[in-house]
């Protein structure tokens, strides 16, 4: 069971007023190299109350919420996409900074704003900016002061900068790739505060911990770098000795994230506590551990190109064989529409006899699933699949389909599972026939990375011999129905070959674009 954290006592047992803690965060990860541009449409915005409800141990009653007054101000958070429009990221930076102020402005007899939680993903990118999550936190610091305790929770592909590390006192990050650790790693932020919180002398604000960041010039893929595999997993499991150590109370290691050209990404080390010494001792450590191993880290599955990858799915006996579209995997920013795949599947011999079967889960085209839903479930049409974002060859891909299941939710929109039909859609034979290929497209920007997104179309994720996904790493209910899977080196917006996208504005030198890097030193520490 959490412990009850230390703030929850002092101000029950001495009926102080409770601490008021402000929640804002712009969440997404966001891909400079992908074409789609990331809207207000796409992200789900939440105010006031609702901000906090995003968190089970937040929820109304629990513990840690009546350990504070607590502030929902602006919270908006999207899939991973493109770079987010500039005009859309003013208007909520505007709406955070307006509700801080009257925060901090309060009324009679309200108490001072003690903290605030920057709930945020760290991967963000804005057109026309560099740093966008540095410049809103530089911007509500102006608002709030120098005396509010600022902590983030991020995810470990997100980037620390110089200017966030600036504003935030305590930061921390997920410890696991894939994420099953998001709701502890928020939880602990929180925790982080009401205990820093409760440390402060009666009236005064709480003391400011000492920092350590530790920059580590390697760029890497999460699928180098999951948790699942060495060495990233001896890597995390130091971390908790660590943030026990005397003096150090969290230490976090930021792989960076690959898919954005921007100076500040790349692996970071933060450390914080009250021990100016340990912290800094134990941030150099990891980042020294992490420099040893750069040159161990592989990808987390045997890779190839799609081709290769389809070859070794219909010769092996195991079944469902996945294959990972990684070059176009939206939970990573992808455009989600990249054609490549289907087309290599829908000509594939063996898949158009229907001697093998194959799910491809999904394409992103809202054209095509409107005009699924217009024909019904059980008829048939012709239509033209994918590449309306990203066109990169072969484009748009013609087929003849019959409607097999139609849903519409959330988080996907519209969807539809078309069967495809022999011959492709231009030829008129008078039977067309079924082929082994079936194909799911949303009209919203999806990943169904869950048993329970396959279920709402009367899919399952192990009734096809070959499924098909864009993804990277495969996520845990993927995992587990995968018999055996291979990660596709596709062509993309989040294409796992780094050299091949062109960075330009990145640190040098920096892994895998330069052969070597400098090991980091006590001059590499910033406080």
């Amino acid at each position: 069971m959490p412990h009850e954290p230390s703030s929850m006592r002092p101000h029950a047992a001495a009926g102080a007023a409770l601490p008021r803690i402000a929640v804002c965060g712009i969440h997404i990860e966001s891909s400079t190299f992908t074409p789609y541009v990331s809207t207000a449409a796409d992200f789900d915005v939440r105010r006031g109350d609702a901000v906090l409800e995003r968190h089970p141990f937040l929820a109304a009653g629990s513990p840690l919420r009546e350990a504070a007054a607590w502030h929902g101000v602006l919270h908006a958070g999207a899939l991973p996409g493109g770079p987010l429009d500039r005009a859309d990221f003013e208007a909520w930076c505007a709406e955070i900074l307006e509700g801080l102020a009257a925060l901090v402005a309060g009324s009679d007899g309200e108490p001072p704003l003690d903290a605030l939680w920057f709930d945020i993903h760290g991967a963000m990118s804005v057109r026309g900016m560099d740093d966008a999550e540095g410049a809103l936190i530089t911007a509500i610091r102006e608002v709030i002061g120098e005396d509010v305790l600022v902590g983030t929770s991020m995810d470990l592909h997100g980037n620390v900068s110089p200017a966030l590390f600036a504003g935030c006192d305590q930061l921390t990050c997920y410890r696991t790739a894939p994420h099953v650790d998001v709701a502890e790693t928020r939880e602990r932020a929180v925790r982080s505060l009401l205990d820093a919180l409760a440390a402060a002398p009666h009236g005064l604000p709480a003391p400011k911990p000492h920092r350590a960041l530790v920059h580590v010039p390697i760029l890497l893929p999460g699928e180098m770098t999951s948790t699942r595999v060495e060495p990233a997993a001896s890597l995390y499991a130091r971390i908790p000795e660590l943030a026990a150590r005397e003096g150090v109370t969290d230490v976090s290691y930021w792989i960076g994230f690959a898919w954005a050209d921007e100076s500040r990404c790349q692996a970071a080390v933060v450390a914080f506590g009250d021990d100016r010494e340990a912290v800094d001792a134990t941030a150099l450590e990891l980042a020294t551990a992490i420099w040893e191993a750069r040159h161990d880290f592989v990808f987390v599955a045997p890779t190839g190109t799609f081709e290769e990858c389809l070859d070794t799915a219909i010769a092996s006996p195991a079944r469902p064989f996945w294959i990972s579209d990684s070059g176009d995997n939206p939970g990573a920013g992808g455009a989600d529409d990249t054609t490549g795949c289907l087309a290599a599947l829908a000509s594939r011999p063996e898949i158009r006899t229907g001697e093998v079967t194959a799910l491809l889960v999904s394409i992103v085209d809202p054209a095509t699933a409107g005009r699924a839903a217009e024909l019904g479930v059980g008829r048939r049409g012709d239509v033209v699949v994918g590449g309306r974002i990203d066109a990169r060859d072969p484009g748009p891909v013609p087929l003849r389909i019959e409607v097999e299941a139609l849903d519409d939710s959330p988080a996907t929109g519209v969807a539809a599972v078309l069967r495809v039909l022999a011959p492709a859609g231009g030829e008129s034979p008078s039977e067309p026939r079924p082929t082994g290929l079936r194909l799911v497209v949303t009209s919203r920007r999806a990943q169904f990375s869950t048993e329970a997104m396959f279920a709402r179309l009367g899919l399952t994720m192990t009734g096809a011999d070959v499924v098909v996904v864009k993804m990277g790493y495969l996520e845990p209910d993927q995992h587990a129905a995968a018999a055996d899977w291979m990660m596709a080196l596709t062509p993309g917006g989040v294409d796992q070959d780094l050299v091949r996208l062109g960075h330009r504005r990145i640190t040098r030198p920096m892994l895998p674009f330069d052969a070597e890097i400098p090991a980091p030193s006590a001059a590499d520490v910033l406080r």
